[in-house]
C-alpha cells in the first residue's frame, strides 16, 4: 500500500463505459490514477504508477488482461490484481491466480462486490465471486496444483500470436510491436512450428482455447 495517503487504483477496461462505472464506484474510498483501454498500454504505464492495486478485464485488444497481469507481477511484486469480466469459466479463473491474480469477480455481480474485493485483497486475501464458482475450496486447490504449467511461447511470440489471432496484418503487427514485417513473419513461423498449427484457422482456434483472445 502506498506510504502516504490513499489506496492507489488502476483500471484497465476497453469499454469506456465499464471502467468510468469503476472508476465512480472506487473513488468515495480509494484514488484511482489512472484508466487503461488495452493491455499493452496499462504494462508500459505501470512501473512508473506503481499502483497499489488493478482492477483488470480479462478480454483487451494488443495484450489480453491474463498475459498483462502475469506481466506485471513480475514487475511490480506487490501490486493486488483484480479481475473484472463477463466470463465465469473456472478455467479462465484458475489461470487468471496462476497468473498472480488476487480477486476474480464478474461484471454481473452486484456493484458492491468490486469495493468488497478491493478491500478483501489489500487484506492480503483472495477474492472469488460466488458467481464463478460453488467450490471455492476444490477451486483453489486446482489452481495451486498447477502452477507448474510449462510456458509454450516465448513473450514475443505471445504477442504475435494475438495480434494474429485479432486479424492484423503484418505490418500492422510490426507497427504495433515496433519491428519489421520480416521478423513478424519469422515469429508467425515460430509459433505455428512449435505449436503445429498449420493454417490461420488453426491459430484462431488455438488463440481461443487457450483464452488469448475472446471467442
Amino acid at each position: 500500500m502506498s506510504p502516504i495517503g490513499r489506496v492507489r487504483v488502476v483500471i484497465a477496461d476497453d469499454h469506456t463505459l465499464v471502467a468510468e462505472a469503476c472508476a465512480k464506484l472506487l473513488e468515495p474510498e480509494f484514488e484511482v490514477i489512472g484508466i487503461f483501454a488495452d493491455g499493452q498500454a496499462l504494462l508500459a504505464a505501470v512501473p512508473e504508477l506503481r499502483p497499489d492495486v488493478i482492477v483488470l478485464d480479462v478480454g483487451m485488444p494488443l495484450m489480453n488482461g491474463l498475459e498483462a497481469g502475469k506481466r506485471i507481477k513480475k514487475l511490480v511484486r506487490t501490486v493486488r490484481i483484480v479481475y473484472l469480466t463477463m466470463n465465469p469459466d473456472k478455467d479462465i479463473a484458475a489461470e487468471a491466480f496462476r497468473g498472480g491474480a488476487s480477486g476474480y469477480l464478474l461484471k454481473t455481480s452486484a456493484a458492491s462486490e468490486l469495493v468488497t474485493a478491493v478491500r478483501e485483497v489489500l487484506k492480503g486475501r483472495q477474492y472469488v465471486s460466488p458467481l464463478v464458482t460453488n467450490d471455492v475450496e476444490a477451486f483453489f486447490l486446482e489452481t495451486r496444483g498447477s502452477d507448474m504449467v510449462q510456458e509454450k511461447l516465448t513473450n514475443r511470440q505471445r504477442e504475435v500470436l494475438q495480434l494474429l489471432a485479432e486479424g492484423r496484418s503484418m505490418k500492422e503487427i510490426a507497427y504495433v510491436l515496433k519491428l519489421t514485417p520480416r521478423t513478424v513473419a519469422f515469429h508467425k513461423y515460430k509459433i505455428m512450428e512449435r505449436l503445429r498449427l498449420r493454417t490461420n484457422a488453426d491459430l484462431v482456434q488455438y488463440a481461443i482455447r487457450e483464452h488469448v483472445i475472446a471467442p
